[in-house]
């Protein structure tokens, strides 16, 4: 989703080994199946007795609560002091607090794009050697980590600045099992599938889809989500790079053919609930509804891992990976979202927090908790909380290639205005070509 909300403002200081409200970490260090190993490792190669290391995020209220929960055993096995702040203002509180000397000692990072601006501006430092081949070796579709996190320093030098640990899956299809077993339609393996599913459903007298783009002041941004999925399957990784920097145009050929792969669903009368003319005006929350309706008024909804939030009461619905192309030689890309770890004020106990965060350990545990996922290859993925997360955990293992989403890196007013109210236009008849025009006039326009 676009617009992420948090309630509140968190603070959570954490002494080596330190105590909950049940008055015990989650899991006793040592039990169950966690890789422990790898804790024991880090823990014999730092002490940080007397060391404190503070880190801001974003994340307030049971997040808050989770990192806490995972920060403590770092703190047991260093002797550090850990101290976290989350804030519901954290991009403009990082950005004074680096401004004026007194930035944590790593910040927790929602969006890329701000990352980049402070190392551009020397208010970061890259992570210790050696953490960008980590990260290729270790994270499915590693080297795509490795760019997000890679930005020019001021003297305008590549450097490897930040490590994604919590990511969010956005390429994902969302059904109910019961309506696809009932009609005996299969899982789609590939696009042309997808796509061959979609009629095979109108033929016998259904409706493929329920798509809305309804989000009050922020009404459009599902479809940029579609549209940068099927820009990822359309075109190459260097392609999508490109068209987020505005090196390739967005009235170029390849992103205005994207729009009308969306537009191939999205404004086919026969192939979404309500019709064409309801995409626009349906709210994203509501639009999933008809997936549970007896009879279903659709079979399909795409949609990030968030989306259940808003299902109704008691229903039952599964996923599939959003299909790439057979007939493109593009891999799995997977499109996301994540947090992205920053020395913002270097020490030894911020360099050694970046170390534990490599750890399964570091993972594994939070993945038996709530709300986190990994491309961490080294995990035991039978300690996610439930079978949807594992199975979120697997589209991001099988990923060749995974991006970030497009709009929440390009300038505001272009991913989140013009593309989102360009899309609008496009979804109730306005020319593909049209739109993309006009949103790269308002980009050439801020330049």
């Amino acid at each position: 989703m676009k617009t992420k909300l948090y309630a509140g403002v968190a603070s959570i200081a954490l002494a080596s080994g330190a105590a909950f409200a049940d008055g015990h970490q989650p899991f006793a260090i040592g039990d169950g199946d966690f890789n422990w190993d790898s804790y024991n490792v880090f823990a014999d190669q730092y002490d940080l007795s007397g060391q404190t290391v503070e880190v801001t995020g974003p994340w307030t209220g049971l997040d808050a609560e989770n990192v806490e929960k995972v920060l403590s055993y770092f703190a047991s096995a260093t002797g550090a002091q850990v101290k976290y702040s989350g804030s519901d203002s954290f991009e403009q509180d990082i950005v004074i607090s680096a401004r004026a000397g007194s930035a944590p000692n790593v910040a927790v990072f929602p969006q890329p794009g701000l990352a980049a601006d402070l190392a551009s501006q020397g208010l970061l430092t890259p992570l210790p050697d050696g953490s960008a081949d980590w990260m290729r070796d270790n994270y499915a579709a590693g080297q795509s980590w490795v760019d997000l996190g890679t930005y020019p320093d001021k003297d305008g030098n590549d450097q490897y600045y930040g490590l994604f640990y919590k990511v969010d899956v956005k390429s994902l299809v969302w059904y109910s099992p019961e309506a696809f077993d009932e009609a005996g339609y299969d899982i789609p393996e590939t696009m042309e599938d997808l796509k061959a599913l979609t009629d095979q459903i109108v033929e016998e007298g259904g409706t493929p889809w329920c798509i809305g783009l309804g989000s009050g002041a922020a009404t459009g941004w599902p479809a940029t989500d579609w549209v940068e999925d099927m820009m990822l399957r359309t075109a190459s990784p260097e392609d999508y790079d490109a068209w987020v920097a505005n090196e390739m145009k967005f009235d170029d050929p390849k992103v205005i053919a994207a729009m009308e792969e969306f537009g191939y669903f999205a404004r086919n009368d026969a192939y979404v609930d309500g019709g064409a003319s309801a995409v626009a005006n349906t709210d994203f929350r509501d639009s999933p509804a008809g997936l549970f309706s007896i009879p279903p008024k659709c079979y399909m909804h795409r949609q990030a891992s968030f989306i259940p939030t808003f299902f109704p009461e008691d229903s039952e619905a599964d996923f599939f990976y959003f299909p790439a192309y057979e007939g493109k030689d593009f891999g799995k890309p997977v499109l996301g979202a994540g947090t992205l770890w920053a020395i913002t004020n270097a020490s030894e106990a911020s360099n050694a927090l970046i170390d534990y965060l490599k750890t399964p350990i570091a993972h594994e545990t939070w993945m038996a908790l709530s709300g986190f996922l990994t491309p961490h290859k080294g995990v035991d993925t039978s300690l996610y909380a439930n079978e949807t997360n594992k199975a979120l955990g697997d589209v991001l293992l099988n990923a060749t290639t995974f991006r970030f989403d497009a709009s929440d890196l390009m300038p505001g007013e272009i991913g989140a205005g013009a593309f989102w109210t360009g899309m609008v236009d496009y979804t109730t008849g306005k020319d593909a070509a049209e739109v993309a025009k006009g949103i790269q006039d308002r980009w050439d326009a801020i330049q």
